[in-house]
């Protein structure tokens, strides 16, 4: 698991463009706060919500799931079908239906432009509205405090029709997913459960309130008609098949391991507990509370048992290479790589494990790797920020400016990414892809070209002049 935060600018973006700017927490000091990356999670939860985005008339592909290390119980859809799921929520599933319940309704959202544009033509609800999005927002992009105060106090920018209007949006979202879930095959019946375990949130206040419950109002008229759509459904009757369980059993164990206190994770997960989740979990506390030996035992007799799982290799390529050991995680990045050649964040790991031997015949492997990792996800700041490590450790001053240039655009920093993108560009050959995309960077900041002539001219009148010689 991987703790970024590359679309926490992204997010706050959002927000701005609505008029207030939110400050996202520096990753140091708030992990628990940030966006959080893993393929394996990422993967099965695709996996199961892909047909259902389909099944809406989403393109799957451009729907984008963020996982929030957040224990509050949450979820939200904002601009650019970004949805984003909160560790809390995650774990308080407890069934994959579930889960994929609250996934549909979120979609139901976006299918519907329930997102920060809502509002627009009654400008009374807009405060509300507002503050709600943006309260999720600010918690996302890894301001909790201002978030909390944004929801907690949404009661007071708004009005008794705004609250209507968005129950009224809750209704939809709901008979939204409930259709999307029929046309993919799958129950209603997660969704429905979801909402009746937490029932209890229509009488509280809002300060006692879940997070997900004061922007997704709840009450009993709009979960009785939810009842009475979802059981008309031909598939309301289908149940999780086992192997579904199982990963759902595992993305819990696997959150909770990299979220909770090892000592926490060990209690819930002893070692009377034979199953693979509890093993990986096993595996992973004693890895995080520096138990390297036992917790590289326990990942070698899970790829004992499946040597073709590229999660567990990555896992041990982790482990070695946070224990210092760059030269022994290699091979496991590799392997993981060999098994899942289309995951970014795996030939990442197996970059930076390169560059980190500080070896300089590994660095053109690494650079491929890494250019490979940046053409699957073009926004992928940590991506970036290691090429560019890459390029400067070979002396090619030029790509390695160009890739900061890209680490800053990917993270929203257009001031940063222009100037980068300029010292690129005199760097440089005129005229090749990489000459070009700095300029494409330049003028996507805000630059036009007038401005770089201008510059022109100024660099000009610096420079020194030149006194031929015998002049």
């Amino acid at each position: 698991m991987s703790w970024l935060t590359r679309h926490a600018a992204r997010l706050v973006g959002a927000a701005v463009a609505a008029g207030l700017v939110l400050s996202a927490a520096a990753p140091a000091s708030a992990q628990s706060r940030s966006a959080i990356r893993d393929t394996e999670i990422e993967t099965i939860i695709h996996e199961w919500a892909d047909p259902v985005f389909a099944g809406m008339g989403l393109e799957p592909s451009e729907v984008e799931i963020l996982l929030i290390a957040e224990q509050d119980l949450n979820a939200f859809a904002t601009r650019g079908r970004i949805m984003g799921l909160n560790t809390g929520l995650i774990l308080r599933t407890r069934n994959p239906n579930e889960l994929l319940g609250v996934i549909a309704h979120e979609a139901g959202h976006i299918r519907n432009r329930h997102t920060l544009r809502d509002g627009a033509q009654d400008a009374g609800m807009q405060p509300m509205l507002m503050t709600m999005a943006l309260g999720a927002l600010a918690i996302a992009a890894g301001a909790p405090d201002a978030g909390a105060v944004l929801l907690g106090n949404s009661q007071y920018f708004g009005t008794l029709s705004a609250l209507r209007y968005m129950t009224h949006q809750e209704g939809e979202a709901d008979n939204t997913g409930a259709r999307a879930l029929e046309a993919a095959g799958e129950s209603g019946r997660g969704l429905l459960t979801f909402f009746e375990n937490f029932r209890s949130q229509e009488v509280f206040s809002d300060a006692r309130r879940y997070p997900y419950f004061r922007s997704h109002p709840l009450s009993s008229d709009r979960i009785e008609n939810l009842r009475r759509f979802v059981a008309e459904q031909s598939n309301y009757g289908r149940r999780d098949s086992p192997e579904r369980m199982a990963q759902h059993a595992l993305i819990l164990a696997k959150i909770h391991a990299f979220m909770d206190h090892p000592r926490d994770t060990l209690r819930d997960y002893p070692e009377t507990d034979a199953g693979l989740p509890a093993r990986y979990a096993r595996a992973i506390a004693w890895y995080r509370d520096g138990q390297t030996d036992r917790a590289l035992s326990a990942v070698d007799a899970l790829l004992a048992e499946q040597p073709e799982n590229p999660y567990f290799w990555e896992l041990k390529g982790q482990i070695l290479f946070e224990e210092g050991r760059p030269e022994e995680a290699i091979g496991a990045h590799q392997r993981s790589v060999d098994l899942r050649p289309d995951a970014p964040l795996l030939r990442i790991n197996l970059g930076h494990a390169l560059i980190e031997t500080r070896d300089p015949a590994r660095l053109d492997a690494a650079v491929e790797h890494l250019k490979r990792a940046t053409a699957l996800e073009k926004d992928n700041s940590m991506a970036w920020r290691l090429l560019a490590q890459a390029y400067d450790s070979q002396g090619k001053e030029g790509e390695a400016r160009l890739a900061s240039a890209e680490m800053y655009f990917a993270a929203g920093a257009e001031q940063q990414a222009t100037q980068f993108a300029l010292r690129a560009r005199d760097m440089l050959e005129p005229g090749t892809a990489e000459w070009t995309r700095a300029m494409d960077i330049v003028f996507a900041s805000g630059a036009t070209q007038e401005d770089v002539d201008d510059m022109d001219r100024r660099n000009e009148r610096r420079r020194p002049a030149v006194i031929p010689a015998g002049g």
